[in-house]
């Protein structure tokens, strides 16, 4: 039989408490911030006890650094592990965000917890890390003369996107996808339309 636990409210709930946490922190620590979002009103949005939150998260802190975990694990696996792209059209696809794009969770809790050391804070720069590593890896594939400082404009302009968007409230991602079309133009050329014909083309004969 599932061992069950009483919430505040007095219900009587199930093991599904650590899942109800996080659900909760994915709403309120994006929709209100971090600090201002104590303890009491997160269990009480994922009907749990303060109790039974500590008995799955030591503190706050680490629920944060979990919180981050939680939005993109595989590291944006729907871009880089997409086999019916090609490594430049992945690139592109980098790019590709939905209008509803708000500022990134990462940049966000490294602004608002003001400490390099925090959990959570390490986390998101291990994160940022892994973005640029695995631009630079797909712009290898692509033939970039130069990948590991091409992952690393796409990955400042990506974050650089996500920031305007946020201070602007208007999507800004068409733009830097525009960007990142030069950039990645520059860094890898496609074959000449002009020198494939030339290339293809009978070769005069007698100096005609």
């Amino acid at each position: 039989m599932t061992e069950l636990e009483k919430g505040p409210q007095g219900r009587r709930r199930g093991r599904g408490a650590r899942e109800r946490i996080l659900s909760a922190s994915q709403q309120l620590f994006r929709d209100q911030g971090i600090n201002r979002t104590g303890m009491d009103q997160l269990c009480a949005a994922a009907q749990v006890s303060k109790r039974t939150a500590y008995q799955h998260f030591t503190n706050k802190d680490e629920l944060v650094a979990e919180y981050l975990r939680r939005f993109d694990p595989d590291v944006m696996p729907g871009v880089f592990d997409r086999d019916d792209l090609t490594p430049r059209e992945r690139l592109f696809a980098a790019f590709e965000m939905p209008e509803s794009t708000p500022l990134c969770p990462y940049i966000a809790a490294a602004v608002e917890l003001h400490d390099p050391e925090h959990p959570a804070s390490q986390y998101a720069r291990d994160y940022k890390t892994a973005i640029a590593a695995r631009l630079t890896e797909t712009a290898r594939e692509a033939g970039a003369t130069n990948p590991e400082q091409l992952g690393e404009q796409l990955a400042l302009l990506i974050d650089g996107a996500s920031a305007r968007t946020r201070v602007l409230n208007t999507n800004t991602f068409p733009t830097a996808a525009t960007i990142a079309k030069i950039l990645i133009d520059n860094a890898i050329p496609e074959p000449s339309a002009d020198r494939g014909a030339a290339e293809s083309a009978p070769v005069p004969v007698g100096g005609e």
